[in-house]
């Protein structure tokens, strides 16, 4: 009996062959979604014409092959084996997603034999064996397909049909552009938008802190009386006064000890390294993305596992490969120096290796590939200076999980000052690291990310109760910031804690479970689509709105607020959950959010006249010349456009360059290429550059000519006329000996394979198919 195992990629393929063998079976691999929906002018041809339509066919969107990438040959690798088995294996990702990319195929293809689900979190051998050897029937995952059958195909007839109607109700007369709509996207777009308006509505506010020199029998110290925010000194005069107070004021110290213990930080899931990779070194989303991807499957590389991860943890089944990878990175130079003789493995979710944390999660946290760790050194060599850059860092983060934690020591000092019969504290904080444990890993060049609560200081050696006397009392004033705008990598965190925008407390649960909007795989890319449509701009690293993308925002959040409510995914997932306890069908679950779309069409309608312009350049005049007479003013910058209209020079018609006027005169016998005006692109160019070098000179007929070039020909003047004087692509006569062709009398085809259907010679042919 045949079976056949089907992977979403092509790295799980290679693990379980690597962990089965064929005990099981042939495995194929997928790369990601081979299928795609048709687009609404295949299920409806009338709505290929963009209106303010619910695009919502009769049934449900067929699925089309997607030609993308190497996917239509593996879709039919797949689809051949099918053919001959009589079992399947589902080996895709063990979430909703990897469900459906398993599951549309055999459904698009029409397999009706039997098929079994492997469910792993994992990729290490241990995990893939045991995953096999409890294999489920794939029955029982029908509603988890069923649910991402609805998902897709909701956000098929929302994202399209709400695109559509908002950009032909709200775009601008003339203007270019589309205006994406998305659940996704849109909120994100607001995410952004609230904090522009935050920032331009903050007002700075002025407030004072005292600092003043402790004194003790020891040494001195700095001291400072610096309330929490809600309580900060607004009046300088208060602040002078307690000041006054404070000179030479004497007083009894209370001083605290404690041994304190800092754990090391969380691994790294995909969001939380394009967060620290723009906080770091400024990158954007997609470029961490795409170091990432390229480190995990770049020819000769393959140093990390999956980067798309969704979960900050490791199975407990990886415990086991620490001391390799440990071993192993300790050999490279950069890390010799740190002291590793014995792991630190920490369980549960305080710590790293949590299989519950696990639990219906595709991909584990960032780490370095323990496969690969025998030619590590091989491999390294193969990197640009980014990858070794990202490399470290996922490296560091690894071995900071397995060192102790950080011990110091830190102390606490505080003074009461009376001022009028109130006691008003200063303060100092002082830490005395003991072992830096994990931290060690990081070095002094980079920091772990979190910052310190205070400013510290060296303190002398001090004892509770040791009198203090305190001088030199100095007034600073501080004033209040406006929290900073987004980079790409701390909105790509925003999205994925979007529940902090929601205030429904049901909603935000729910939100917080499905790990915010989008998915670590799209996110960068929604943030590029905004950026690519204008609605998002950059000041620098940091993000901002551009006018259009306000406007768009204030419009929808007045108009429908439900586009802009990050809530709206909550409210779909609750929807989703009901498919998969069975208490609801998926397609009731389609209609509602279809029934949810159609309203919101309605509402963008009753909108038309904002008139939203997205700032987007016009399409340059193909043929337009270079020189300044009749030249079109698409091209212009804006100040050279606004000094035309002003001289009336925008009014004059441009001219069009037609393949006529291109035709350069005929060539001198010195075989000048004419004196004809370049083009635009380099396409053009080269055309006018062939054009210019036929006929050939006399100087190459009297050299043989064509009868010495096997694919040439030089025709003579005559000839030459007839080609000019002809409307026709090829000439009305010609004649080849070399290429044995006879174009005397011939008649002329006019189609377009007409180079095709003749022995046209190469040169010839390549000359005048343009």
């Amino acid at each position: 009996m045949a079976t056949l195992i089907i992977t979403e990629k092509s790295s799980q393929a290679k693990d379980l062959r690597a962990a089965l063998g064929d005990r099981y079976g042939r495995i194929l691999p997928a790369e990601g979604h081979l299928l795609r929906l048709a687009e609404p002018d295949e299920v409806d041809p009338a709505w290929k014409r963009w209106s303010p339509t619910l695009l919502k066919p009769d049934g449900l969107y067929p699925t089309r092959p997607d030609q993308g990438g190497n996917k239509a040959a593996k879709l039919q690798a797949i689809t051949a084996a099918l053919r001959a088995c009589d079992e399947v294996i589902l080996a895709t990702d063990c979430d909703r997603e990897g469900q459906l990319i398993g599951q549309e195929i055999l459904e698009h293809v029409g397999y009706r034999g039997k098929v079994r689900r492997a469910l792993f979190t994992a990729q290490d051998p241990k995990t893939l064996r045991d995953a096999f050897a409890a294999l489920k029937p794939n029955d029982s995952m029908r509603p988890i397909y069923e649910a991402a059958v609805a998902r897709q195909q909701a956000d098929q007839i929302f994202n399209l049909s709400l695109t559509r109607t908002a950009t032909k109700t709200l775009l601008a007369p003339g203007t270019r552009g589309v205006i994406g709509i998305g659940r996704v996207k849109t909120p994100t777009l607001a995410i952004v938008c609230l904090r522009e308006l935050e920032i331009r509505n903050f007002k700075p506010e002025d407030y004072f802190e005292v600092v003043a020199t402790a004194t003790v029998a020891e040494g001195s110290f700095q001291m400072r009386h610096a309330p929490a925010p809600k309580d900060r000194i607004k009046d300088r005069a208060a602040a002078e006064a307690i000041a006054r107070a404070a000179d030479n004021h004497r007083g009894p110290l209370t001083v605290t000890v404690e041994e304190k213990r800092q754990a090391p930080p969380k691994l790294y899931d995909l969001p939380s390294l394009q967060k620290t990779c723009g906080q770091r070194w400024g990158w954007t989303a997609d470029r961490t993305l795409a170091v990432a991807q390229e480190l995990y499957d770049g020819d000769g590389k393959k140093l990390i596992t999956y980067p798309r991860a969704e979960a900050r943890y490791l199975s407990e089944n990886q415990i086991a490969d620490a001391p390799a990878i440990v071993a192993a990175l300790t050999r490279l130079r950069g890390f010799a120096h740190l002291d590793i003789a014995r792991p630190v493995i920490r369980k549960g979710k305080s710590g790293h290796f949590c299989d519950k944390a696990l639990e219906g999660v595709s991909h584990h946290a960032v780490i370095p590939n323990v496969n690969v760790l025998d030619d590590l050194e091989s491999r390294l060599v193969r990197l640009t200076d980014d990858e070794k850059r990202l490399f470290a860092l996922i490296c560091r983060s690894y071995l900071a999980a397995v060192m102790p934690d950080y011990e110091y020591r830190q102390t606490s000092v505080t003074m009461p000052v009376p001022v009028d019969n109130k006691p008003v504290a200063f303060r100092a904080v002082g830490r005395i690291p003991l072992k830096l444990g994990w931290k060690a890993a990081f070095g002094s060049a980079e920091s772990d990310g979190k910052p310190e609560e205070e400013a510290e200081q060296t303190l002398p050696p001090l004892t509770d109760g040791e009198p203090a006397t305190l001088s030199d009392p100095k007034v600073e004033a501080k004033r209040t910031q406006a929290p900073p705008r987004y980079n790409e990598g701390t909105l790509v965190d925003a999205m994925q804690n979007a529940w902090r925008f929601v205030e429904d407390p049901a909603l935000r649960d729910r939100l917080k479970e499905a790990k915010g909007i989008g998915t670590p795989a799209t996110r960068a890319e929604v943030i590029k689509g905004l950026r690519r449509q204008n609605l998002l701009g950059a000041d620098g690293k940091w993000l901002m709105p551009t006018p259009a993308g306000l406007h768009l925002f204030e419009t929808l959040r007045a108009a429908a607020p439900t586009l802009v409510d990050p809530g709206t995914t909550a409210l779909w997932e609750m929807k989703l959950d009901e498919v998969v306890t069975g208490r609801a069908d998926f397609r009731r679950v389609i209609d509602a959010i279809a029934s949810e779309a159609d309203r919101l069409i309605g509402t963008l309608v009753g909108q038309r006249g904002v008139a939203l312009d997205l700032g987007l350049p016009a399409p340059k005049a193909r043929f337009a010349r270079r020189g300044t007479a009749g030249r079109s003013t698409a091209g212009r910058s804006a100040a050279a456009r606004n000094t035309a209209a002003a001289t009336g020079d925008a009014t004059k018609p441009a001219r069009r360059r037609t393949r006529k006027a291109a035709t350069p005169p005929m060539a001198s016998r010195r075989g000048s290429r004419g004196a004809a005006a370049r083009p635009r692109s380099a396409r053009l160019r080269r055309l006018q550059l062939r054009k210019a070098r036929w006929p050939p000179t006399r100087r190459h007929r009297r050299r043989g000519g064509a009868a010495n070039r096997p694919n040439a020909w030089s025709p003579s003047p005559a000839v030459w006329r007839s080609a000019r004087a002809s409307p026709s692509p090829i000439p009305a006569c010609a004649t080849s000996t070399s290429a044995g062709v006879s174009w005397i009398n011939m008649p002329v085809d006019r189609s377009p394979t007409a180079a095709s259907k003749v022995a046209t010679p190469r040169r010839f042919a390549r000359f005048w198919q343009y």
